[in-house]
């Protein structure tokens, strides 16, 4: 079924002296419990997109049907804990901003920190966690207000490489195991054949959408997994060549 339907989206930047077409028709359509991937050049509108379908920013033109009124939940390059909470309290500031810290919320956020091992840590401050457990409270700080679809702006470009596969493996397994769609913007080729089941490439600016590689990797199961599926390395040469990074 799906949930997330885009047509023609159309972003304009205007300065006082130039009218910049950040990204031209956009259209595509997510279904229901999906993983889609974005990928393109630097600068090619990646974010842009992200911010527009999640609501912080307006289409210049086009639109977005949402089914049933949907709700959303961003997760940003940095885990963005505030210091002085714990990670108990970090994980109930969206509950709080929308009024909504009730028994079974509550129930519900020490529900996901003890599945995914966090119950000890849950008087402890942002501090005493490695990069990875805290990127992992800031995924359940966003599950918290339970939303249907996960928008991922570079979740793990702050995290060194070996963290970042293992911290890209978590969040996988807590997404499929959870039944959330999601749309994560990377610069990672690897990984976003290895977590998504759809990669949108884009084009350098004004942004259009290249191609879109259905992802089949043979036993598909994890990210760290899926890299040693045997169609992963005609799956990056493809995605490769169509950014054409050597540019």
């Amino acid at each position: 079924m799906e949930i997330l339907k885009v047509k023609h989206l159309r972003k304009t930047y205007h300065t006082k002296k130039h009218e910049i077409l950040a990204v031209e028709d956009f259209s595509f359509n997510l279904k229901q419990g999906e993983f889609v991937a974005i990928v393109g050049p630097s600068g090619c509108g990646k974010s842009t997109i992200l911010s527009i379908l999640c609501g912080l920013d307006k289409p210049s033109s086009g639109t977005i049907e949402i089914n049933n009124n949907l709700k959303f939940g961003y997760m940003l390059q940095g885990d963005n804990l505030f210091e002085w909470r714990t990670i108990y309290k970090n994980c109930l500031i969206g509950l709080e901003l929308e009024n909504k810290l009730t028994k079974e919320n509550l129930d519900y956020v020490n529900h996901l920190l003890d599945t995914y091992g966090l119950k000890d840590f849950k008087k402890a401050y942002p501090n005493n966690l490695s990069g990875g457990m805290r990127q992992r409270v800031s995924l359940i700080r966003t599950l918290a207000t339970k939303p249907d679809i996960l928008f991922l702006d570079e979740p793990f470009s702050a995290l060194d490489y070996q963290t970042r596969l293992a911290v890209s493996d978590d969040v996988y397994k807590i997404i499929k195991k959870e039944k959330k769609s999601a749309i994560m913007v990377t610069h990672d080729l690897s990984e976003a054949i290895s977590m998504a089941d759809r990669v949108i490439v884009m084009s350098p600016r004004p942004s259009t959408i290249k191609n879109i590689y259905e992802i089949k990797l043979t036993g598909k199961s994890t990210p760290i997994q899926n890299r040693k599926a045997k169609e992963f390395a005609d799956y990056y040469d493809k995605i490769w060549k169509d950014i054409d990074y050597h540019v």
